[in-house]
C-alpha cells in the first residue's frame, strides 16, 4: 500500500463543552428556557437583532436577552407584545416545553436493513434507530455495518456531517482522506465525513462495526 497504517496515539484531552453526568434544571426552569428558545428562533427567522425587537416591543435589550436566555419568566403582557412583534401565536412560545421527547428502542437483530451506496459492494446496513424532528437540531443515523466474504472494499464514501466508527469484531484497514487506520475490535475513528472514506483492505472477516453519522437537521 502507498500509505502506512496509523496506530493509536496519545492526544491532549479536549476541553468538552458538556458534562455527560450533569443534571438538567428543574422542570419549572425549563419553561423559561423553552420560551426563550422560541423567541430567539422566531427573531432569527425574521432576520432582526435583539435591538430591533426591543424597539418594536418597547422593552429593553437587557430584558430581551434575559428572556432569550431563559433567565426570567415573562408576563402575559410581555408575551403578547412579543407575539405581535414576531408575528407568532402566543401558544407557539410553549411548543418546546410541551413537545414529548422521543426514544427509539431496537431489539437485538431487529434493526431495519437499508440499501446505501455501499450495499452494492456487499456492505450490509442495519439502522438501529431514528428520531425525526427532534429538539437538538441534529440528525443522527446509527448503523450496524457487517462485512463478510462476499464484501468488497469501498474507500470512496463521501457525505455531509461527522461520523464515528466503533469496531466490534474482525479487522479492516480504513481510509479517511490520505490516511489509513488499521482497525480491530475496540478501536474507534471519528472524522469529517466530507472527505473520501471507507474500508481499504479487509483483513479478518466477518467484520462488524457501528457507524454513527450526524448532520444538521433541515426543517
Amino acid at each position: 500500500m502507498a500509505k502506512t497504517t496509523k496506530t493509536a496515539m496519545s492526544t491532549p484531552k479536549p476541553a468538552l463543552m458538556q458534562d455527560p453526568h450533569a443534571v438538567r434544571e428543574p422542570r419549572a426552569n425549563n419553561l423559561e428556557m423553552a420560551i426563550g428558545h422560541e423567541v430567539r428562533t422566531y427573531r432569527k427567522k425574521l432576520g432582526i437583532t435583539v435591538a430591533d425587537l426591543a424597539a418594536a416591543t418597547g422593552m429593553s435589550v437587557g430584558m430581551l436577552s434575559k428572556i432569550e436566555n431563559g433567565n426570567i419568566s415573562p408576563s402575559l403582557t410581555t408575551l403578547q407584545a412579543l407575539s405581535k412583534a414576531l408575528g407568532m401565536p402566543i401558544t407557539a412560545f410553549f411548543k418546546g416545553f410541551e413537545e414529548p421527547k422521543s426514544a427509539s428502542f431496537v431489539k437485538a437483530g431487529e434493526g431495519v436493513n437499508l440499501e446505501r451506496r455501499g450495499t452494492r459492494a456487499g456492505h450490509h446496513y442495519s439502522l438501529l434507530g431514528h428520531i425525526e424532528n427532534n429538539t437538538s437540531g441534529v440528525v443522527v443515523e446509527p448503523y450496524l455495518i457487517t462485512l463478510n466474504a462476499e464484501s468488497d472494499v469501498f474507500p470512496t464514501f463521501q457525505h455531509e456531517g461527522m461520523e464515528l466508527l466503533y469496531m466490534l469484531e474482525g479487522e479492516v484497514v480504513y481510509r479517511h482522506g490520505d490516511s489509513l487506520y488499521r482497525m480491530q475490535a475496540g478501536d474507534s475513528l471519528f472524522f469529517d465525513a466530507d472527505a473520501p472514506h471507507g474500508p481499504e483492505e479487509l483483513i479478518s472477516l466477518p467484520a462488524r462495526y457501528l457507524s454513527i453519522i450526524s448532520y444538521p437537521q433541515r426543517r
